[in-house]
């Protein structure tokens, strides 16, 4: 029988790679991403093997968009530069929005504070202390009006961070773009409204899986009709990978529960190809650099691939995966502020050569409070050096065609597309959650990371490893408690100001439709209206639909 011919990568093996190894031996025996996927030492052509150009990768802006939705990449137009803020009162918020947007900001994305979104008003118990600290307080529409104030929502785009109560601040902004002028049918931003994440990781839930799962599909069904142009969901990894999750369990959970959005609206009656385009994602920036690209390259194919195959979508508009990317705060240290300069440019650089289409970028004393001024507009500015002194934006899926990058990415596919069949067997993500399956494999993937920053084995530059003594202290942003005593006057005064009578009608009405299956919107809107309180609306639902306790994830 006839030898097998010696392959080029054998040959060199044998005749450089092992006599270099026998005088220096490599750092370590085994090298990982952050994430443990092994890394080999070198990739080539044959670590590609199966793979065909045309059906999995193809040229940008064609099926699968593995290299991009858009043929022409950055050169076009460059990604929405978006810097997420919120803190204290909505004026103390309005005036930083201005401050952003004079800096060249191209886009709002508005943080609010703990007690809006759990529903509760300034006054609750729950909320004591809490007004204002981590976020801006809204607590009906005076609050929207304010916080927007000389602010002309139909020439900018606004992303909003809230997921219980998206539906009812959501409807706040419809009011306040009404009493501007600017038409609900050409308004453009974003509405998180990811509620299965947060049953998943962030934990900022208030209502049961499946009516959660109602508020969502009918806000779908509203925009459609009326809001064509809003995004009315932004599935977030974000959150999955800040809690532990690993760069391929971001994307199985992030996407899988993109899939359960879909069949949700889909078995509530709606055409997939009239709400599925407004739908975007939200993936995490983190520090591995190569393991990130793949990451994003990865969601594009799979994504077209479910939206054609799984669903049947004929729209490419459909089939085209649109994601905002934020740095990693869980990647931030408060030893050392400054080195997360470098970390939030080098993640950020990533979601750039990944394709990202809107990006905020991490301050560098976010680990310590909410960013000061200054720290905001560098970390702006890091945004704005990639995008007009570094020369990425001048070509499309810049590393595409590395052969790391390409084997990456394929192994991401095959991961992520096992995570979709063992949930799949489930029954779909509801019930995954409710069996605690995606909880369970975050948790165990955080602890897992944590034993090896223990053991050293992940440096965390200043945290495990070249520590400095006696650091400086930096000047941090301090919310103190007047912003909580400022609401509560505000809130005080609107309830001994407002129709009470047309407050407690439209109350009645969001009940009415909660128990049964109207579209929620137009009853949600009626409330806002009328100046009805987030913690008033959310209270009217917990009433009808109770209020969901975890089970412990051991």
């Amino acid at each position: 029988m006839k030898a097998a011919a010696e392959t080029d990568r054998q040959r060199w093996t044998r005749d450089t790679l092992e006599p270099a190894l026998a005088r220096s031996p490599e750092r370590a025996d085994r090298f990982t991403t952050i994430s443990s996927r092994p890394i080999e030492r070198l990739y080539g052509l044959e670590d590609l093997d199966g793979v065909e150009y045309a059906r999995d990768i193809n040229e940008p802006g064609s099926f699968p968009y593995t290299r991009g939705i858009h043929p022409t990449g950055y050169r076009g137009k460059l990604w929405t530069m978006r810097q997420f803020a919120g803190f204290g009162t909505p004026e103390d918020t309005n005036e930083r929005y201005k401050t952003l947007l004079a800096a060249g900001g191209t886009g709002l994305s508005v943080a609010f504070d703990l007690p809006t979104l759990m529903g509760r008003d300034p006054d609750h118990e729950l909320a004591l202390g809490e007004v204002g600290k981590c976020g801006v307080n809204v607590t009906s529409l005076a609050d929207m009006e304010t916080l927007f104030d000389g602010i002309p929502v139909g020439d900018i785009t606004t992303s909003m961070t809230i997921n219980s109560p998206a539906a009812m601040i959501f409807a706040m902004y419809l009011v306040v773009a009404e009493r501007q002028g600017a038409g609900w049918r050409t308004l453009s931003g974003t509405i998180q409204n990811d509620i299965l994440k947060e049953f998943i990781a962030q934990k900022e839930f208030i209502f049961p899986p499946r009516p959660s799962m109602r508020l969502i599909t009918d806000t779908f069904a509203f925009c459609a009709r009326e809001a064509p142009a809003w995004n009315t969901i932004s599935v977030s990894g974000y959150h999955i990978r800040e809690a532990g999750a690993t760069a391929a369990q971001e994307l199985a959970f992030t996407l899988r529960d993109g899939i359960e959005y879909i069949q949700w609206g889909v078995d509530a009656g709606l055409l997939i190809d009239a709400f599925a385009p407004r739908m975007s994602f939200f993936f995490n920036a983190h520090s591995d650099f190569f393991e990130e690209i793949a990451k994003y390259r990865a969601a594009r194919a799979l994504w077209a691939q479910a939206m054609r195959d799984r669903f049947g979508a004929t729209s490419e508009r459909s089939q085209k995966l649109r994601f905002h990317a934020q740095t990693a705060g869980v990647s931030l240290t408060a030893r050392q502020p400054y080195n997360n300069v470098v970390r939030t440019a080098l993640q950020a650089m990533a979601a750039v050569l990944g394709g990202t289409n809107s990006l905020h970028t991490n301050s560098l004393d976010e680990a310590l409070a909410l960013p000061t001024a200054a720290a905001a507009t560098l970390a702006l500015r890091t945004q704005q050096i990639i995008a007009f002194e570094t020369g990425v934006t001048e070509i499309v899926d810049a590393l595409g065609g590395s052969y790391f990058v390409e084997k990456l990415t394929r192994d991401m596919e095959d991961e992520a597309r096992g995570y979709f069949d063992a949930i799949d067997r489930m029954g779909g993500m509801v019930e995954a959650i409710e069996r605690g399956f995606p909880q369970r494999e975050v948790a165990e993937s955080a602890y897992r990371f944590q034993q090896a920053v223990e053991r050293r084995e992940k440096i965390i530059v200043g945290v495990n490893d070249f520590v400095q003594e006696d650091e400086p202290p930096i000047a941090i942003l301090y919310i103190d408690d007047t912003a909580g005593g400022t609401q509560l006057a505000k809130l005080e005064k609107l309830r001994r100001t407002r129709d009470g009578a047309l407050v407690g009608r439209a109350l009645d009405g969001m009940r009415r439709d909660a128990a049964t299956d109207a579209n929620m919107m137009p009853s949600i809107l009626e409330a806002v209206r009328a100046y009805a309180t987030i913690g008033e609306m959310c209270d009217v639902l917990r009433d009808v639909w109770g209020e969901y306790e975890e089970v412990p994830v051991i």
